[in-house]
């Protein structure tokens, strides 16, 4: 992966280079307008059109939505060629007849016996061809099914395709094929370029650079306002520049598609109270053992000793609530919540006995996934310790970690491979899932009817998710009892709920 530090002697901006060096045969990019990743690839067409066929050179198609762009991608061809001092030929204009119509095309011939040549978006016009193909602006092509359905076929030989868009709209094939990439449904690249990731790898210093002009902090700012004031609407800005295909806000994942995928399963959930809290830490241990023993141990037993398990856990203290989401994954590979556990005001040692007597107990613990933001880092550490770093992930949630885990969850629930405890509160936290800025993740406001939840569920179902999906190897965990005192976290440790380090435990119930 190329290094996002922009240089002034590079050819190309890191982000152009990460897309050359990508030599996947299928790689989407879904990109703000005038970023410059059609002219690197035309850099890359010409070193695979002037390269041997013994160096893996090739033919190059390029398809674009217009005229225009068909003319301006061959002379940015034509320019790389002398460039890079690769023999070739001027460009030519060729007219050949497609059935009722002819079409001109735009060809440049190397020595190397093969060519690059620009075509229309007609479907038929790539039939009988071989070589890697690009497909530009494709969210914009009037048949783009019917391009792709051609293109795809050249792979068979070994081929390569590399379809490059800014986005039309949410419900249009291009978004779908984002959606499907990043959820694995399809085995293709992504490459994602905001105007925001252009400029932080030197987009507007490179603007500055070739117009002889000194850069600075303001004037790029009023340069991208510029831009950005240039659209209709702040939704059109969001689509041009910010890779957001319009209508793409609301709810994440439909409430009639995730009552479907729910059954008759419990939902344990314990509160502390001051009574617990001012317990002495053996008694709160006495009693938590006595109530996981009457609460857990027979969800626990019943569980299919033959079946893989995974976990997740997304971590609250006092604000937001702890839910641990065990998981089954069943032999036709659907992923089965059998319950799930909610505490909210419970203390760090007594959440750390509960999680580990749910853990202990999965059988064929496969991998976990836990909240290591704030104060949930103790809790997600300790887990790596018991159980290892090769199969606990204490998880930073970021905009990326939303970007990679998200649609895979969501197409769990439209294929029909997930299966939810049915519970009201539980839909509340997955509805909570919206778009946001082209990134499904939780917004930062509370969510329930009281405003006491925080899409809680949403994200310990994530983890456990995400979990099924690493390669860990399953274990027959003993655990080790543990001696040494507990630290206490100093009052400066960062919790993003603001929770406190006291609380307590009460009886199993609602809250």
């Amino acid at each position: 992966m190329a290094s996002a530090v922009y240089s002034p002697d590079d050819v190309l901006l890191p982000y152009q280079r990460d897309w050359i060096a990508d030599r996947s045969e299928i790689k989407l990019a879904e990109k703000s307008r005038r970023t410059g990743l059609t002219w690197a690839e035309a850099a890359d067409a010409v070193l695979t059109a002037a390269a041997s066929k013994k160096a893996g050179g090739d033919n190059h198609f390029y398809v674009g939505s217009n005229r225009e762009m068909a003319v301006e991608f061959i002379d940015a061809c034509a320019m790389w060629a002398k460039q890079f001092n690769k023999a070739a030929g001027a460009i030519e204009e060729e007219i050949f007849n497609d059935g009722d119509k002819d079409i001109l095309t735009f060809n440049i011939r190397f020595a190397s016996g093969f060519k690059i040549q620009a075509l229309s978006s007609r479907p038929s016009n790539l039939r009988g061809r071989q070589g890697n193909v690009t497909i530009d602006e494709a969210a914009f092509h009037d048949q783009l099914d019917e391009v792709l359905k051609a293109a795809l076929a050249l792979t068979m030989w070994g081929s390569k395709i590399r379809i490059i868009s800014t986005h039309n709209g949410v419900e249009n094939l291009f978004n779908e094929l984002i959606q499907d990439a990043r959820a694995g449904r399809k085995p293709y690249s992504i490459h994602r370029i905001t105007l925001d990731d252009a400029c932080e790898q030197g987009l507007y210093k490179r603007i500055c650079q070739i117009r002889g002009i000194e850069w600075s902090a303001a004037g790029e700012q009023a340069w991208k306002d510029k831009l950005l004031a240039g659209t209709a609407s702040s939704e059109d800005a969001l689509e041009e520049y910010g890779c957001v295909p319009k209508s793409g806000g609301g709810a994440y994942i439909s409430r009639t598609l995730i009552e479907s995928r729910m059954y008759e399963a419990p939902i344990i959930r314990f509160e502390g109270d001051d009574a617990f809290n001012t317990l002495s830490e053996e008694m709160r241990q006495i009693e938590v053992a006595a109530l996981c023993e009457a609460q857990f141990e027979p969800l626990l037993k019943s569980l299919n000793e033959t079946d893989e398990h995974v976990f997740g856990e997304d971590f609250g203290r006092s604000g937001d609530l702890t839910v641990i989401a065990p998981m089954a994954i069943k032999r036709d590979l659907k992923r089965v919540v059998p319950f799930l556990v909610e505490l909210r005001n419970i203390p760090f040692r007594s959440q750390e006995q509960i999680l580990f007597y749910i853990v202990d107990r999965l059988p064929r613990l496969r991998a976990g996934r836990l909240d290591a933001r704030g104060n949930g880092q103790y809790l997600a550490e300790q887990a790596v310790y018991r159980y290892g770093a090769a199969r606990i992930e204490a998880v930073m949630i970021s905009q990326s970690w939303y970007l990679d885990v998200m649609p895979k969850f969501k197409a769990r629930f439209e294929d029909d491979l997930i299966a939810l405890p049915r519970d009201r509160d539980v839909v509340d936290d997955l509805r909570a899932i919206q778009v946001i800025k082209g990134i499904p993740k939780i917004p930062d406001a509370k969510t329930g009817d009281n405003k006491n939840r925080h899409g809680d569920a949403a994200i310990a179902l994530a983890m456990a998710d995400s979990a099924s999906d690493a390669e860990g190897m399953e274990i027959d965990f003993i655990p080790v009892p543990r001696s040494g005192t507990f630290r206490s976290m100093s009052d400066d440790d960062d919790e993003d709920d603001g929770d406190s380090f006291a609380g307590g435990f009460a009886a199993p119930g609602a809250y």
